[in-house]
């Protein structure tokens, strides 16, 4: 069990997109490993590789109530996005004690490279569906904040210095 520090926000990396990943070895198996051991000691419901200085498309994301149901990532892509938006309190370990509500799509449909190095496509709903959209974002060089009002991002990045 190895857990990862996550870069402090403002890193640089944090706005650096991830490159794709050529193809899943055993070195990307161990980094998604850390990275679900990493989400699960915050305890988050997702994690993206630029958090903790990966750059690389790869992500992990698991909403269900039990746990241990992690899906690994790379290169993932939308291919659709529900109409219907859904609100959550979104958060992220690079920049603690701080958290807005965002708007993003109900579900979304999305196509990435497997654990076993095959294309695949899932649906994901509710929480999966918030958290791998903002994994997404992450592998984009974006931060959850990106996404308020130029205010509201102003007061939220004020409150995260005064607690730092």
């Amino acid at each position: 069990m190895t857990i990862r520090p996550c870069l402090p926000w403002p890193d640089k990396r944090l706005r650096t997109k991830a490159e794709d990943v050529a193809e899943i070895t055993d070195d990307i198996r161990t980094i998604w490993d850390d990275m679900i051991d990493t989400m699960e000691a915050m305890p988050g419901v997702g994690l993206a590789g630029p958090q903790i200085g990966v750059m690389l498309r790869l992500a992990v994301v698991d909403g269900s109530t039990e746990r241990g149901r992690a899906v690994r990532l790379a290169n993932p892509e939308i291919l659709h996005s529900s109409i219907e938006l859904r609100e959550h309190d979104e958060a992220s370990p690079n920049l603690p004690g701080v958290s807005a509500k965002v708007k993003r799509p109900r579900a979304v449909t999305v196509k990435y490279l497997n654990e076993k190095g095959i294309v695949d496509r899932r649906d994901f709903v509710g929480i999966e569906a918030t958290s791998v959209q903002h994994q997404i974002d992450h592998l984009n060089g974006k931060m959850y904040f990106d996404r308020l009002s130029k205010v509201k991002r102003d007061i939220l990045l004020r409150k995260a210095r005064k607690q730092g």
